[in-house]
């Protein structure tokens, strides 16, 4: 039985360890993250991963 394109996905994102999750941001922090990504060449999801580790990072000192 072939798997279908939802299946493959959600398989996938299993396999990797990671999900989706949807959040509603103000304009310019959208704006900010994708200048960012340009800037940088990483991902938009990159670029909030990083930011969120280096919050949690600042907070542990």
């Amino acid at each position: 039985m072939a798997l279908t394109r939802a299946e493959i996905q959600k398989k996938s994102d299993a396999k990797r360890g990671v999900r989706s999750k949807g959040y509603k941001l103000p304009n310019d922090i959208i704006d900010l993250i994708s200048e960012l990504s340009d800037k940088t060449e990483k991902s938009q999801s990159k670029i909030i991963e990083e930011a969120i580790l280096m919050l949690n990072n600042s907070l542990e000192k």
